[in-house]
């Protein structure tokens, strides 16, 4: 496998697990036992984003593209692949705790609808309205 391909694989991996931080828990009434993933991974996207760290996805997706003759970018993933999207200009610091609340905001919602939806259920089932 080159390089290229590699990193890009690595860049649909990486997308892949940005939305799965961010949507997880949306799966969750499928797919229960998820909440095993889901949990750590959306506590280590709010983690990232709340210490500045690079993900180490970023790196290896760098280290990939550099090794196939390509440029590498020196900004983090989101900044370079999604933050352009919805906001003009730098990553700043701000931006980043404004990504980490929303994260961390988007998941308790879902997470209060999922527990929400399975009391509901089970108070059906035990014959009460």
């Amino acid at each position: 496998m080159s390089y290229a391909l590699a990193s890009a694989l690595v860049l649909l991996v990486h997308l892949a697990f940005v939305l799965f931080v961010v949507f997880g828990a949306a799966l969750l009434p499928r797919w229960p036992r998820l909440v095993w993933l889901h949990l750590p991974a959306a506590a280590w996207g709010v983690f990232v984003e709340l210490t500045g760290r690079g993900c180490p996805l970023t790196a290896l997706e760098n280290l990939l593209r550099v090794r196939a003759g390509l440029e590498g970018y020196p900004e983090s993933f989101i900044e370079h692949y999604i933050l352009w999207l919805l906001y003009p200009g730098a990553l700043t610091r701000d931006t980043q705790l404004l990504l980490a609340a929303g994260v961390a905001a988007i998941n308790l919602i879902l997470y209060g609808w999922v527990f929400l939806r399975a009391s509901r259920r089970r108070a059906r089932g035990l014959g009460t309205p």
